[in-house]
């Protein structure tokens, strides 16, 4: 592997504004080991290779930038997040292609910040996943291990980071699919608050879960990148009008010391395995070494959190896939003969099983007979968590859990029970109901699987500097897992 793919986005940015190295050749060293390594990862649908070069010329006939944080940096970007004159597929057959005519806010600010942006990243049709294997195009595959999942939905992103094909990648998060792959890849990850990030030009899943956020090789690159794509924006309604943190000084001023960290009582129960048990505990154990407080919080409602979320989930998926019908943009069915016969003909060539399924789970908690027995009794849980959240953390500066209940499992071993499936965000999609922010990362290697395992901080809404803070601690006390060797 060229010697510059191994080295973290923070000290290529450096060397890039030094001139040590140049824009071309580092967008270079990762076009050649994506040609490497994509056969066995299958972490992108689509390589921009031409445009990619054209871009890093462009800026090394400029000259670096100090004001662009991320000049001359290669990137990668979900394939659920809008890019103007590249495909964008939401992983799904009834976008295939799709071209936007305009940049994800995310992604015009990746660009305005100097990144070369290589290509669009692999995901489970509509980000509607945990494994990265709902994809209508594709398998993403493991880089430690490629007969295990990468996590999902953001698996394409995660597995792209860990195979060292990019520096850092934009994913979204709707109910653990950002923090997921990136314990089950090894990677860090963070999701923001919700509103901390606009959705803008994001193809919507579940629009009061959904959040883009960063996958990179360490905390410090997670906080450049955040603090790039945060930020208001008009043009989502939901985006907060608040100003940006310096997420770099918080992730270069990394402290555990005093710090007083909550345990959910509910993360450590019986569901969790024992080898992932046994990693975490470590690093907790670490943690108080370092100086943090340790205290043992509650969230009561936690094993309520699945069915809320699936029922809020769904029946916002519904709502949200209905202008996928054939007639404005992606796939249409050929010879129809009726406007009845366009719409079930499009729809049902053009989406997957797994997308189906939530379409019609959904409609159906939203119908008159049910929605109040449903969905009015899941805002209602959906509350209590937030609730339970917020209350765990005034005692608290943050929370400390896992993120996966087990290490990365074999491809295809819960493709044919989809409950199963939805357990292994047990401990993510939580999160999501309360709309706060986690921060995942690495902490071990599993001493069975030898897979990696990653905890995620837990803080207070918009506190996402605070959780830089507590993880560079961390990660600088923990000894590291290093690159995965494909």
């Amino acid at each position: 592997m060229n010697e510059i793919c191994s080295l973290n986005l923070t000290a290529l940015a450096d060397a890039l504004q030094k001139k040590e190295i140049g824009a071309e050749e580092a967008t270079r060293a990762c076009l050649d080991r994506i040609a490497a390594t994509e056969e066995r990862v299958g972490a992108l649908l689509h390589v921009d290779a031409e445009g990619a070069l054209a871009r890093a010329r462009q800026l090394d006939a400029q000259g670096p930038d100090a004001s662009q944080p991320l000049w001359g940096v290669p990137v990668t970007v979900k394939d659920a997040l809008s890019t103007q004159g590249m495909p964008t597929t939401a992983g799904s057959r009834i976008l295939e292609g799709y071209m936007p005519v305009y940049d994800a806010f995310a992604v015009q600010r990746l660009r305005e910040a100097g990144a070369v942006i290589l290509g669009k990243n692999n995901l489970d049709e509509f980000a509607m996943g945990s494994t990265t294997e709902n994809s209508a195009y594709k398998t993403t595959h493991n880089p430690w291990d490629p007969q295990r999942v990468p996590g999902g939905s953001s698996g394409g992103s995660a597995a792209s980071v860990a195979a060292c094909q990019c520096f850092a990648s934009l994913g979204s998060d709707t109910g653990g699919s950002i923090r997921q792959p990136a314990s089950l890849c090894g990677c860090t990850g963070i999701k923001p608050t919700y509103g901390r990030v606009s959705r803008y030009g994001l193809i919507a899943y579940g629009s009061s879960l959904d959040q883009i956020g960063p996958l990179g090789r360490s905390v410090a690159d997670c906080a450049r990148v955040l603090g790039v794509i945060a930020g208001h924006d008009q043009r989502d309604a939901t985006c907060a009008p608040r100003p940006v943190d310096d997420y770099d000084a918080a992730a270069a001023a990394p402290s555990l010391k005093g710090a007083r960290l909550g345990l959910p009582k509910e993360f450590y129960a019986d569901g969790l395995a024992p080898e992932v048990r046994a990693v975490c505990e470590k690093a907790i154990e670490t943690a108080r070494a370092e100086g943090a407080e340790i205290v043992e919080v509650s969230l009561p409602h936690t094993n309520a959190a699945i069915a809320t979320y699936y029922i809020i989930a769904m029946a916002e998926a519904s709502s949200n896939l209905a202008r996928f019908d054939g007639v404005r943009y992606g796939h249409r069915a050929a010879d129809v003969k009726q406007l009845a016969e366009l719409y079930v003909r499009s729809r049902s060539e053009g989406f997957g099983q797994e997308v189906k399924r939530r379409i019609l789970l959904g409609t159906y908690v939203l119908s008159s007979g049910y929605y109040d027995a449903y969905f009015r009794k899941a805002a209602q849980v959906r509350r209590l968590i937030r609730d339970e959240y917020l209350a765990a953390l005034e005692q608290c500066d943050a929370l400390l859990a896992p993120v996966s209940p087990v290490t990365a499992w074999e491809l295809g071993c819960h493709s044919a029970d989809p409950l199963q499936m939805y357990l292994m965000d047990a401990y993510t999609l939580s999160l999501n109901l309360a709309g706060l922010p986690g921060l995942s990362l690495p902490v071990g290697m599993a001493a069975e699987s030898r897979m990696p395992v990653g905890m995620q901080l837990i803080g207070k809404a918009f506190d996402e500097a605070g959780l830089f803070r507590l993880g560079a601690g961390l990660e600088a006390a923990l000894p590291g897992i290093g690159l995965a060797q494909l």
